[in-house]
């Protein structure tokens, strides 16, 4: 083969560098500048416009992931996406009766703006909470006539098919109904409560599926069996759960009820001969005749229905329905239904009644509350009931105590509270509480109040609470739930200057003597956020203290782990000063009670990552960085063989926070003695030591910084640490590719700090690791080839290598002929151009080379 000889040509680089530039014009504005409109206003004197300019208006940011409309203002791609929250759907799914909704049914709870705001929580967002709360592991029992055991018995109805007359149906109609109040019903007894459920559902199911084969008769029927199992007190601790579902069937009873009638009540407007459905705004003169007696039909035969129970349920399912027959019936109705329960002997199911009747209420009218005080004066009338025989009997034969027989009044008299409470004005509720202490001055109610009153007007009156907790009725309703319950109200109110120190201690008194540790921590748990909030470390510290104090006998902390990381969660959420906070003497021995792996794993990366959220500034301080390091060391040491890569990640991405938010300043040997440090206890993680290597170098740059690229000896010595650091803990990582990155960016570092013979031990390193450079790289589930990478990098190295100067005990370009040697032998892929491109710029350094002056070089003094 022939050989030639190559001669460079020589090159003017500057020169080159000024033909291949861009022609530069000046901009008449910046482009991220806001655009103005120029607008002419009018013309003056001299006959010149006069200019106004006014910048153009913003567009609003939307946030893409909020709840509005992001994507235009007509609402239309909204609406396509309507309902298709996958999360939204589950919990849509996970409702005990949705599946059996009617279509009817699937309108969205609006919240009337004539009388309630975002301030009222609707009973939809209560449901759930009470049917997870209020279970049993009882049998129950069902009285029906419309299932059965193998869902395929059918119940024979008494039907009259030849009623000659108008009052012939009427009584057939009557006699249905009687004859399921006399001999048709069955019991199905021993249920499981997901069985009890599942047979509710039927029963919902039956009622619609009834009501669309026009059997209106049947679906009452339903309708009043239901409501004749809120009567049903056998297994006394699941009425909560059993008034939501059962009263879930007699909405879809009173919905479908309604949707009938306005679908019977179409009229024909003036000017038109086509009927038409009425409007939602529409009044009782625009409701047809025929309408308004089919209307009446329905309260006439609720009306006939005997028990009080079933009569006074089902007619305020289908309240909404006298919209149809008078303007002023709505309150008229109320009054008389509220009056109906002073019938009911239980009070447990006389106050869940009261609760459907305002709910009915604040759905339909939201502006109409006459009913709503005298079912509170009603309930504070009857509540000495719950010391009576009969309700002790109750509670003797279910093996019920009082204090849990009191809870299960909770949701209902939270419920009228808040009816009562809302909007009201602060004269009422005074009277109201008032009333509550002189005539009923009880735990159960005050707990109520506080729960329904707004939070701000507890808080004013907090010291007025403590007092009433200190003397309210021991009734058997615990008062430690007084304690959380005024304490989640000051947390989230502004409680007066001079009433938080008096609230503290009187609370906490009480508080202090609480033997039970679930009682003790539930306590604990919500008072911390008021102490964090409001005091400074020392009451917090005591705080925590005492919660050591009371959770280590018997280790019973183990029990109450959730409570203890909210703890936490609160401490961290409102004390951002982490020096202040690892200056709390038992904040450390506090997360020492976590003694569960994971838990204590979860814990420290709580701590974390506030630690990244909130600490704008970088710390020295050793007591904040010594506690720091011992919480990432634990979240380290979780690391193994078994966690997941996006686990690893997050760690990862944890721990190089912490070390990015710690700076010594100028005290650079102490800074390093950090990295060592860290090197040593954060070994198994990647990126972390990716950081540590890159905050070396950031030190090694900031140290010429300091002296101008003039070293001392004392600096040369620390620069060339640096270096070996760097050089020691790259081989510790499992990425060749990252390795060959690194390795030459600590070669340039290590030549603008003349450390010459580190730098050669550097991109030494780099030519030897080519060949182990795997072929593919696996980049979170993505194969990519690691050619491209490999042109990119050689094409960098090699730029490097023509600043570099050679050894003299080496030779002429010994690096160079190295990296040849290792491409001469690296397999190509041959489909490629890599192997051409790669060798087209090594003739490029070999051209650069040989010439008079280098394109660029490496400066002492600062700067390439």
């Amino acid at each position: 083969m022939a050989s030639y000889e190559w001669y460079a040509s020589p090159r003017n680089y500057e020169l080159e560098k000024a033909e291949k530039a861009l022609q530069s014009q000046p901009a008449a504005s910046h482009p991220l500048k806001g655009i103005t409109v120029t607008e002419i206003k009018q013309v003056d004197s001299r006959g010149t416009p006069a200019r106004e300019t006014k910048p153009a208006p913003k567009r609003e940011f939307v946030d893409p992931l909020s709840s509005g409309d992001p994507l235009g203002a007509d609402g239309a791609i909204s609406l396509a996406f309507e309902g298709a929250d996958p999360l939204s759907r589950f919990a849509a799914e996970a409702e005990p009766l949705g599946r059996a909704r009617s279509s009817s049914e699937k309108k969205k709870d609006v919240i009337s703006p004539d009388g309630l705001d975002e301030s009222f929580e609707p009973w939809s967002s209560k449901k759930a909470g009470i049917l997870a709360k209020y279970t049993t592991s009882e049998k129950l029992s069902i009285t029906t006539s419309f299932l059965s055991a193998s869902d395929k018995e059918k119940v024979v109805i008494k039907t009259q098919h030849h009623a000659a007359t108008v009052t012939d149906k009427v009584k057939n109609r009557l006699e249905q109904l009687d004859d399921f109040e006399e001999g048709s019903v069955k019991e199905m007894m021993n249920l499981s409560q997901q069985d009890y459920v599942k047979r509710i559902e039927e029963l919902n199911q039956a009622l619609v599926t009834a009501w669309e084969q026009d059997q209106r008769v049947k679906s009452l029927k339903i309708a009043i069996q239901c409501s004749k199992l809120l009567a049903d007190i056998s297994v006394i601790h699941f009425y909560p759960s059993k008034f939501v579902l059962i009263t879930e069937i007699l909405d879809t009873f009173g919905r479908l009820v309604y949707d009938r009638l306005l679908e019977k009540a179409q009229y024909i407007p003036p000017g038109s001969t086509k009927p038409v459905r009425l409007p939602s705004n529409f009044t009782p003169a625009d409701v047809p005749e025929s309408a308004k007696e089919t209307c009446r039909n329905w309260f006439f035969k609720i009306a006939s229905i005997r028990e009080l129970i079933p009569r006074l349920y089902v007619e305020c399912a289908i309240l909404k329905s006298y919209s149809f027959l008078t303007s002023g019936e709505y309150a008229d109705a109320l009054k008389r239904v509220a009056l109906m329960t002073r019938g009911i002997g239980d009070p447990l199911v006389a106050v869940y009644a009261r609760c459907y009747l305002c709910r009915v209420g604040i759905q339909v009218a939201p502006s109409i509350r006459d009913h709503v005080l005298p079912c509170f004066d009603d309930f504070l009338g009857s509540f000495v009931q719950v010391q009576n025989d009969s309700v002790q009997n109750i509670l003797a034969a279910q093996k019920m105590e009082m204090p849990l027989y009191l809870t299960l009044f909770s949701p209902a008299l939270d419920w009228i509270l808040q009816c009562l409470a809302h909007k009201a004005s602060d004269a009422l509720l005074n009277t109201t509480l008032e009333k509550c202490k002189q005539d009923c001055n009880n735990a159960l109610l005050l707990n109520s109040i506080m729960s329904a009153f707004h939070p701000q007007f507890i808080a004013n009156r907090a010291t007025f609470f403590t007092e009433m907790i200190r003397e309210c009725e021991d009734t058997g309703f615990p008062k430690h739930l007084l304690q959380q319950s005024l304490g989640r109200c000051l947390v989230v109110a502004e409680t007066p200057e001079d009433q938080k120190l008096a609230v503290l201690s009187e609370v906490w008194k009480s508080v202090i003597k609480l033997k039970n540790p679930a009682d003790y921590i539930s306590c604990a748990e919500v008072w911390i956020e008021f102490v964090v909030k409001h005091f400074g470390k020392r009451e917090v510290n005591k705080i925590l203290a005492d919660v050591i104090k009371h959770m280590t006998p018997d280790r019973a902390f183990e029990d109450h782990y959730p409570r203890l990381q909210s703890i936490v969660s609160k401490i961290l959420t409102h004390m951002k000063d982490f020096s202040q906070l690892f200056s709390l003497d038992k904040f450390l021995p506090f997360l020492d009670m976590f003694q569960r792996d994971a838990i204590k794993v979860e814990v420290c990366k709580n701590v974390l990552e506030a630690f990244g959220k909130h600490q704008v500034e970088t710390v020295n301080d050793p007591v904040v960085i010594n506690a720091m390091m011992f919480l990432c060391k634990t979240v380290h040491d979780s690391v193994n063989a078994l966690t997941l890569e996006d686990e690893k990640r997050v760690i990862a991405a944890l721990l190089c926070g912490f070390i990015a938010g710690v700076s010594f300043g100028r005290d650079f040997e102490q800074q390093l003695s950090f990295y060592v440090e860290a090197r040593g206890s954060f070994s198994n993680l990647d990126p972390v030591l990716v950081t540590l290597i890159q905050s070396v170098n950031r030190l090694s740059i900031d140290t010429r910084q300091v002296v101008k690229g003039n070293h001392s000896r004392k600096t040369a010595a620390f620069v060339r640490a640096c270096a070996a650091y760097t050089f020691i803990t790259i081989p510790s990582l499992q990425s060749v590719y990252s390795q060959l990155q690194l390795y030459l960016v600590c070669g340039q570092v290590a030549l603008l700090n003349q450390c010459f013979s580190q730098a050669d031990a550097f991109f030494k390193a780099t030519i030897s690791r080519i060949p182990e450079l795997p072929v593919v790289l696996d980049t979170e589930g993505k194969v990519r080839s690691t050619e491209p990478l490999l042109v990119e990098f050689i094409s960098n190295f090699v730029s490097t290598l023509v600043a570099t100067p050679d050894s003299p005990e080496a030779g002429v370009l010994y690096l160079l002929r190295g990296l040849l040697n290792v491409l001469q032998d690296y397999t190509w892929d041959q489909s490629s151009d890599a192997r051409v491109t790669v060798y087209t710029r090594v003739l490029a350094a070999l051209s650069a080379y040989s010439q008079e002056e280098y394109p660029y070089h490496v400066d002492k003094g600062g700067g390439a």
